[in-house]
């Protein structure tokens, strides 16, 4: 069993322990240690019948172990990368999680430290990049390519030939047509219907989705190539 620690304490780390036990209720794969997490109060407590084991640093002294990160927030979907590059740690010290409830066909490929949570949908000549979240009920179609950092909140949907680029945020419900592109760190709103390209490092909600804002990310990450991270596979 591979020895296994997960990144944060809130949220989506309670939702992928769960995905982990249900990995290991399936066939036992990982030896799931518990959280760390760099909020003083959370240390030294159990969340989730885990223990947190200590703050983020205590994943880097232990190169035995395996790690998820699982963080990341509308208001804060730049803290995976965050903590990905400030651990400086190589791609085969990232497990990949997926739920068994979960559909991923062999022609999917997916990222080191990605997770899929219950009922989501892969289906055929996708590339799911490093680090990405994937929330239940998520369908992600034909030939879609996601890049590292993306987020899908529960339910988003993806037709055929989309691409999200690294770091974008779509939102629970959303849908997004054929062919177009979601830039990378853009955030697409819940419940939006996604016709056309949106542009790297924007803020669109609505039906159809209309800009609202520039997206509150630091602007280096809109000149930084995926292609130059330390998590691409």
């Amino acid at each position: 069993m591979i020895p296994l620690l997960l990144v944060g304490a809130g949220g989506f780390a309670r939702e992928t322990a769960d995905a982990v036990r249900a990995v290991n209720e399936a066939g036992a794969t990982f030896e799931l240690l518990g959280f760390v997490d760099d909020d003083p109060a959370r240390q030294g407590t159990a969340v989730a019948g885990l223990p947190v084991l200590g703050p983020v640093s205590v994943a880097a002294e232990r190169p035995d172990c395996q790690l998820v990160i699982c963080t990341g927030s509308p208001t804060d979907y730049t803290s995976r990368r965050r903590l990905v590059h400030r651990l400086g740690l190589p791609p085969d010290r990232y497990a990949t999680v997926v739920h068994p409830a979960a559909s991923v066909p062999a022609s999917a490929a997916l990222g080191r430290g990605t997770v899929v949570l219950a009922m989501a949908v892969l289906t055929t000549g996708l590339r799911v990049g490093a680090h990405v979240a994937i929330m239940p009920g998520v369908v992600l179609t034909h030939d879609d390519v996601i890049d590292d950092y993306a987020t899908f909140g529960a339910g988003a949907m993806l037709a055929g030939g989309v691409h999200v680029g690294e770091g974008a945020y779509v939102g629970s419900g959303a849908l997004v047509r054929e062919q177009h592109t979601v830039g990378k760190w853009s955030l697409l709103g819940m419940g939006a219907v996604l016709t056309t390209d949106l542009p790297p490092g924007e803020v669109w909600a609505g039906v159809p989705a209309r800009k609202l804002r520039r997206a509150d990310v630091p602007a280096e990450l809109l000149v930084t190539a995926a292609a130059g991270s330390p998590a691409a596979t």
